[in-house]
């Protein structure tokens, strides 16, 4: 019999409590086995605005912010393959590796309305479901074309790009960012000005 496995894409950049929050939901809610957070390569959807990680450093942060829980994985696949980023090219390559497995994409209520313009997302709804997390301002939504379970999450708005700008200005991160990634970020002097 195999996993049930939630894929949990995004920059991470940096990975914050909210985005462990929503993992440690999806598992307790939807009875999932494990959580596989994904850190994009090169996402299609995000312009270079500011001063970023690397790949390679968004990678450690979140591995880094994980490793207290073993029901938390760390996927690299996007990493290996670079280039620019698409799910269901993902999620094909997962089902490939661990044909014995089932994969659940995660993803926030704001997405749900973008997955219409998602590549090839007719192929992406026949290989997945989607756990979709609540969100402020966004209601749920339910396309035809794909299966959307919706989770509640407190409502807490909580992003990377707020954080980028608190430690840009030297202002504490704590609470929001695992002490670990704190450190980190610190020793490689991410996000400074």
């Amino acid at each position: 019999m195999g996993k049930r496995i939630g894929v949990y894409g995004g920059t991470f950049d940096p990975p914050h409590l909210m985005h462990l929050l929503i993992a440690e939901e999806a598992l307790e809610a939807c009875g999932l086995d494990e959580v596989w957070f994904l850190p994009t390569y090169q996402p299609p959807h995000v312009q270079e605005k500011h001063a970023r990680a690397s790949a390679e450093e968004r990678a450690d942060m979140v591995g880094l912010a994980i490793e207290e829980n073993d029901r938390f994985k760390l996927c690299r696949l996007e990493l290996e393959r670079k280039g620019k980023s698409y799910t269901v090219d993902t999620i094909c390559l997962l089902n490939e590796r661990y044909p014995d497995d089932s994969f659940y994409f995660i993803l926030g209520a704001d997405m749900v309305d973008d997955l219409p313009t998602w590549h090839k997302v007719g192929k992406l709804s026949e290989l997945t479901s989607f756990i979709a997390f609540n969100r402020p301002g966004y209601p749920e939504s339910h396309p035809d074309f794909a299966d959307v379970q919706y989770i509640e999450m407190p409502l807490v708005d909580l992003s990377s790009s707020f954080l980028r700008e608190r430690l840009k200005m030297g202002r504490s991160c704590r609470y929001f960012l695992c002490d670990a990634v704190i450190n980190y970020i610190k020793e490689r002097g991410l996000y400074a000005n």
